[in-house]
C-alpha cells in the first residue's frame, strides 16, 4: 500500500468522461445506416445480350402488354409460380422433365384471363419469321409462355383489354433500347396496397446488375400487388395502403399486427398479381434456370409485403441467353436475380405516375432518393 498513488480528479474530467460515455451509448443505440445496393439500372433487362423488350399500351383504358424476345432459335427457360390465383400459359412446358428446352418469347399482360390471348399475337409474329420449335414439314411452333395480371376495373371499362393484335404490336416494337418504365405495357393499369381499400399506382420496372467479370443478371416486373412495396435497403414503404387522410402511408405491416385488417374484406382471388422475368447472359441448363427463377421469386418477398397471397397470381419467368463465356454458378446467379427483382419492384412504383385519382409514390413524396 506504500506505493499507492492517488490521482486527483477534477470536476471537468468527470464531466468529460460522462460526455464520452453518453456519446458511446448513443452511438451503440443508433441504427446502422442502410447498405446501398450495388449499381443497378442501365438499360434494365436489355442489358442482357440477346434480349429485346417491347410494350403496347392501350389508350382507351390503362392496360397493355409487354413482350420479351430472345435472339436466335430460343434459349432455356424456367418459371416459379407461387401466387394463389395464377393466370398463365405454357408454364408446364418449362418443367425440366418435359421435352421442349427452348423459349422464343415471354409475354406479360394485363386483362386477366382475357389477356392470355396476347401471346397468340406474339406467336403469329414469330411464325411469320419462321422462329420456333421445328416440327418438320409443318414448319415451326413458337414457344411463348405468358402470365397475366388483373386490372379490369381500373379505368371503368373492363371490356377493354389487351388482344392478340397487342401482342403482335409489342413484339414488333421490341428493341434493345433502355426499358421504358412506369405506366406502360403490362404495368399500365397496375395498382398496389389493396388490403386497406386505399391503393396507390403500381407500374412496370426493370433493373440490371453487371459484375466486373461481365456476368449480367436483370429483371423486369409489372407490380399489381395486394401488398405494400417496401424498399429492402431501408425498410421504408414506398407505395401501398394509404391512411384515412389519403396522403400518408398506413404501412400494412402495422395493420396486420394490429388486427385491423381482419375487420375488412380480404383481397379476392385473382384480382391482383405481380408478374415478372429475370434473365442472365450466362449459359445454364433448363434445370439450372428453373432454380434461378425460384430464387428470383425471393425478390417478391423482399420488396412486397405480403406477397404470394390467395389474391395474387405471382409468377416469375427466367431466361439464360448463354452469351457470356464465364463459369456459370446457378446459385450465385439466383441470388443476384433476387436482388435485381427486388430493385425492379421498387423502380416500378417509383417510376409510376398518378392516374385516375390513384396517387403515385412521386405524388406522396415516398420515392427512394437514389431513384428520384
Amino acid at each position: 500500500m506504500k506505493n499507492l498513488r492517488l490521482i486527483p480528479v477534477t470536476a471537468a474530467a468527470v464531466l468529460a468522461a460522462g460526455a464520452m460515455l453518453a456519446a458511446a451509448q448513443q452511438a451503440a443505440q443508433k441504427p446502422a445506416s442502410p447498405v446501398p445496393l450495388p449499381a443497378t439500372g442501365g438499360r434494365g433487362l436489355t442489358e442482357v445480350h440477346g434480349i429485346k423488350v417491347g410494350h403496347h399500351t392501350l389508350t382507351e383504358r390503362p392496360t397493355g402488354c409487354t413482350v420479351i424476345l430472345v435472339d436466335g432459335e430460343g434459349v432455356p427457360g424456367g418459371v416459379s409460380q407461387r401466387g394463389g390465383a395464377p393466370g398463365t400459359r405454357e408454364t408446364d412446358l418449362l418443367d425440366p422433365t418435359n421435352m421442349v428446352d427452348k423459349v422464343n418469347a415471354i409475354v406479360l399482360s394485363g386483362g386477366s384471363a382475357y389477356g392470355l390471348d396476347v401471346a397468340m399475337g406474339t406467336v403469329r409474329w414469330l411464325e411469320e419469321r419462321k422462329i420456333g420449335w421445328p416440327v418438320g414439314a409443318a414448319g415451326v411452333v413458337p414457344i411463348v409462355p405468358s402470365a397475366v395480371l388483373f386490372d379490369l376495373p381500373f379505368g371503368g371499362k373492363p371490356t377493354i383489354r389487351p388482344t392478340s393484335d397487342c401482342g403482335y404490336k409489342a413484339a414488333d416494337a421490341a428493341s434493345t433500347a433502355p426499358v421504358a418504365e412506369g405506366n406502360i405495357g403490362a404495368g399500365a393499369g397496375a395498382t398496389v396496397g389493396k388490403m386497406g381499400g386505399r391503393p396507390m399506382k403500381g407500374g412496370l420496372g426493370s433493373a440490371a446488375i453487371t459484375l466486373p467479370n461481365g456476368l449480367v443478371v436483370a429483371a423486369i416486373v409489372a407490380v399489381n400487388s395486394v401488398g405494400d412495396v417496401i424498399d429492402p435497403t431501408t425498410g421504408q414503404v414506398v407505395a401501398g395502403v394509404r391512411g384515412e387522410d389519403g396522403k400518408s402511408l398506413a404501412d400494412v405491416r402495422k395493420l396486420l399486427r394490429s388486427g385491423d385488417l381482419g375487420q375488412s374484406t380480404p383481397p379476392r382471388a385473382g384480382e391482383n398479381t405481380t408478374i415478372g422475368l429475370v434473365a442472365t447472359n450466362a449459359r445454364l441448363t433448363k434445370t439450372e434456370i428453373n432454380r434461378v427463377a425460384m430464387m428470383a421469386d425471393d425478390g417478391f418477398a423482399r420488396a412486397i409485403n405480403p406477397s404470394h397471397t390467395t389474391g395474387d397470381g405471382d409468377t416469375v419467368f427466367a431466361l439464360a441467353t448463354g452469351r457470356w463465356d464465364g463459369q456459370a454458378n446457378a446459385s450465385l446467379i439466383g441470388a443476384l436475380a433476387a436482388e435485381a427483382m427486388a430493385e425492379a419492384i421498387v423502380r416500378a412504383v417509383s417510376k409510376a405516375e398518378s392516374l385516375l385519382g390513384v396517387p403515385s409514390a412521386t405524388e406522396l413524396g415516398t420515392v427512394p432518393a437514389r431513384l428520384e
